[in-house]
């Protein structure tokens, strides 16, 4: 079993199974992370998605992500990403998923 590590908003850390062909929004989701508004349904509008992640080479950031990220809270260039548009796969396995707060 393929896993991805999650640090949730008070910084407690779970492992929990990496489901491929999903979006990273809906695992956390089906994973009971409530912190993952994604109050626009994963359609790249909102950032109420946001997360941080390391130990994972992703794609490229795509422009209009880009711009949602580049004014949210905790923007972090090298590591910010909306969830909804990273699609799990099997070479993202021990990737490190930081759950943003938002205000």
């Amino acid at each position: 079993m393929s896993t991805i590590t999650v640090v949730d908003t008070q910084g407690e850390s779970k492992q929990i199974e990496l489901v491929e062909g999903l979006s990273l929004m809906e695992l956390l989701r089906d994973a009971g992370y409530d912190e993952i508004l994604a109050m626009c349904g994963g359609c790249c509008s909102c950032a109420t998605c946001h997360v941080h992640i390391s130990g994972a080479q992703l794609p490229v950031i795509e422009e209009d992500e880009e711009m949602l990220l580049e004014s949210a809270e905790n923007y972090q260039s090298d590591k910010s990403r909306l969830s909804c548009q990273v699609q799990m796969l099997a070479p993202y396995a021990g990737m490190v998923v930081t759950l943003v707060e938002l205000d």
